[in-house]
């Protein structure tokens, strides 16, 4: 009998890994081509604390923030993000949110445990930021989910998919400003009441695809605290940044 490497090579011979941005062959499943490697803009060096967003300078052994994040607030402990939202990045993101390119979930689930590190406690919560069931319906899966199951597993953390509900459809924050982004969330996000117990003094990882102004951040953080969730941080794929 054929042993699991020896499939994956035939598979591999018959169906050739191929770039999660672009499609071109690559030597490695779930792998970037040269071009699109070099056009996804990974954060990597000084970053700011809470939002994840690159910085110029050295990095640093205190935190430092962002001037987005110096004005303002943010009310969970800290964040990261493994991509900037341009280029090919901005491209992965697309993917995985309007075409079911579930593919590209295991790659950047591992870019972003990456970017946690040692900061992520061991008896986390993982939690994505939820859909509302209409949107759910329509886009058939939610892809903060997807991102979180692949961390959980890397992490050996406790994935909870349900302990965040979205109360209220909200439009599309596409063209809103900040201000408004953070109007349109207020209170839109809310503990599951199923979960309420498991919730009190745990330390919570909110996921996201990107991060834009922080407002879907900041209204998940705020239902977690409020239920009383000893910390919450939180990672996305990709960080919107400016001239980016």
């Amino acid at each position: 009998m054929f042993g699991n490497s020896a499939i994956q090579t035939v598979f591999e011979t018959v169906f050739p890994p191929q770039c999660i941005s672009c499609q071109a062959i690559v030597e490695k499943t779930g792998g970037l081509c040269g071009p699109c490697w070099r056009d996804t803009h990974f954060i990597l060096g000084l970053a700011c604390a809470k939002c994840g967003a690159p910085l110029i300078g050295d990095e640093s052994e205190q935190d430092e923030w962002c001037d987005d994040c110096l004005v303002i607030a943010r009310p969970w402990d800290k964040g990261v993000a493994a991509l900037v939202y341009s280029g090919a990045g901005k491209r992965l993101v697309l993917g995985l949110k309007h075409a079911d390119r579930s593919e590209v979930c295991k790659p950047a689930a591992q870019w972003m445990a990456q970017k946690i590190g040692p900061d992520l406690a061991q008896n986390a919560l993982i939690v994505p930021i939820p859909l509302h069931w209409y949107r759910f319906f329509k886009r058939r899966y939610n892809q903060s989910a997807l991102l979180a199951t692949q961390i959980a597993k890397l992490t050996g953390t406790h994935y909870v998919p349900d302990l965040l509900l979205r109360k209220r459809a909200t439009k599309s924050l596409d063209g809103l400003t900040k201000d408004q982004r953070f109007q349109v969330l207020d209170q839109a996000i809310s503990v599951n009441p199923r979960q309420s117990q498991r919730i009190e003094g745990a330390d919570v990882l909110l996921v996201d695809d990107v991060m834009t102004s922080g407002a879907t951040f900041a209204a998940a953080t705020e239902a977690c605290f409020a239920s009383g969730a000893k910390s919450v941080c939180v990672v996305a794929l990709a960080r919107v940044v400016k001239d980016a």
